[in-house]
């Protein structure tokens, strides 16, 4: 049977959510087929069978395809929420007196219950506290052992079980859970390839989670909190990838400021060669109608023309009546940015200094041969997937494609900009890569005869990172 040929018009790649609204094997091929790359599973929702169910699928779309597929397992973290009411909800008057304790007795229009001994403790008089997701915001007047009382800044509605953040407050909370810990290892099971962290603060954070996930997948971090963006640098250093999750940033963050972070964590990504996914909101009236508002394409537009590796649909894709014309129109957008000459200068302009090493030399000399000689395409052979990303982070004009005898690579390198991940046996010598790299791209219709194309690896082959030899070949059909 002939392969499918699926292929990508862009560089930027898409994640989707998968849930309710894409829990069918023909849910699940119709949103890739319409554009997703990688998929998400919110292990905030769902029972472990509902995602079991869902990688079945995915693996056996990625067979169909011939194309390899990442899943992304995103970790719930330490959800704060306040307890229940007695009328199940109250509404709080600006100017009024609340407090907030340990006490589990349902609330009333004078206190609640908020089991989370651990705010308290790091709670200071003039702190301010919001409620559902910022619609109400508390300032603490008075701190005890067991709550806290407060003035009713902005008042409103306060129901059962809603959110609590606490901005400004660095809360001393792990970022895995005992839920967490449990869904990592299931996650890690069933074969996901990245584990999002949710509520990350410190760089501390990242250790615990690093340990369970030992090498099986790779570790996203998920910026959300003001406290994580102080450490920026020193979290991305430590990570494998990042998502800049706009919803709970924009909670804690003054509206205003958060396209600045967005900003600063792409060009952090990119100088340090490090896959980014712009998330939240991006096209969220599309979960109930069929088309985005113009602001909605502009922001998708923004986070492409900055050169993020991926955009991601969330409640779009995972609940929303339009998932495929979600992904179908988050790819059109895409390729329409890419289309653009101004997007080009823009990545050209942005484009990272190279560190002072063979890898990096190679990588910067391939992107400009490839240009020099307009070739069809840039090959890399990679084992970890590090000589692929270095070539990512050159942002060439030329797609790439990264060929490596390990699957789970394959898989990961599918969330990199501009990357056609291959998963393909083993070579012997640098002669026998080339050849592959030749046959490959011309089958993938990456390449035609007489096209020329830039074949990069390590040698010898197997030592992550060791990229040192560049090649020019040609396309003349004998390979394939």
């Amino acid at each position: 049977m002939k392969r499918p040929m699926i292929r990508r018009r862009r560089n930027a790649k898409i994640v989707a959510t998968l849930g309710p609204a894409t829990s069918t094997y023909e849910q699940i091929l119709a949103i890739y087929e319409a554009g997703a790359d990688v998929f998400r599973f919110n292990f905030s929702h769902g029972e472990h069978e509902d995602h079991a169910e869902r990688m079945r699928h995915v693996r056996r779309i990625e067979q169909l395809v011939q194309r390899p597929i990442g899943v992304m397992a995103d970790m719930q973290g330490p959800k704060l929420r306040v307890g229940r009411f007695k009328d199940g909800k109250v509404k709080l008057e600006a100017g009024a007196r609340f407090r907030l304790d340990l006490n589990p007795a349902p609330g009333d229009i004078h206190r609640a219950p908020l089991p989370h001994r651990e705010i308290f403790a790091a709670l200071e008089p003039g702190a301010d506290v919001l409620l559902d997701d910022g619609r109400i915001r508390l300032r603490v007047t008075e701190i005890a052992k067991d709550g806290a009382d407060f003035e009713v800044i902005a008042g409103g509605v306060l129901s059962d079980r809603k959110g609590v953040n606490v901005p400004g407050v660095l809360l001393p909370l792990s970022p895995l859970t005992e839920k967490d810990r449990r869904d990592l290892a299931f996650a890690l099971d069933i074969g996901a390839d990245w584990i999002a962290l949710s509520f990350v603060q410190r760089p501390d954070d990242l250790a615990e989670a690093r340990k369970l996930i030992a090498g099986r997948a790779g570790l996203l971090t998920k910026f959300e909190k003001p406290a994580a963006l102080a450490e920026m640098d020193a979290l991305v250093e430590l990570s494998d990838a990042v998502m800049v999750a706009r919803g709970d940033l924009g909670v804690e963050t003054p509206p205003e400021d958060v396209p600045l972070a967005q900003k600063r964590l792409v060009r952090a990504c990119r100088n340090a060669g490090k896959p980014v996914i712009v998330a939240t909101q991006m096209l969220e009236s599309m979960v109930t109608s069929p088309a985005p508002t113009r602001a909605e394409a502009s922001d998708v537009a923004t986070a492409v023309y900055d050169g993020a590796d991926a955009i991601m649909l969330s409640a779009e894709t995972a609940a929303g009546d339009y998932p495929v014309e979600a992904v179908a129109m988050m790819n059109r957008i895409a390729v329409r940015v890419e289309s653009d000459p101004g997007y080009r200068e823009g990545l050209n302009h942005t484009r990272h200094e190279p560190e002072p090493t063979a890898a990096d030399a190679i990588s910067r000399a391939a992107r400009q041969v490839a240009e020099t000689i307009s070739a069809a395409a840039i090959v890399t052979y990679t084992t970890s997937g590090s000589t692929t990303l270095r070539a990512s982070r050159e942002r060439p004009e030329a797609p790439i494609l990264g060929l490596t005898s390990n699957v789970a690579t394959a898989r990961r390198l599918s969330l990199a900009w501009g990357v056609r991940p291959e998963h393909t046996e083993d070579v012997e010598d640098f002669s026998e890569m080339v050849r592959k790299a030749c046959a490959i791209a011309y089958n993938r219709e990456l390449a035609k005869l007489g096209d020329r194309i830039v074949v990069t690896a390590g040698v010898p082959f197997g030592t992550p990172g060791a990229t040192n030899v560049l090649r020019i070949a040609w396309i003349t059909g004998d390979e394939v």
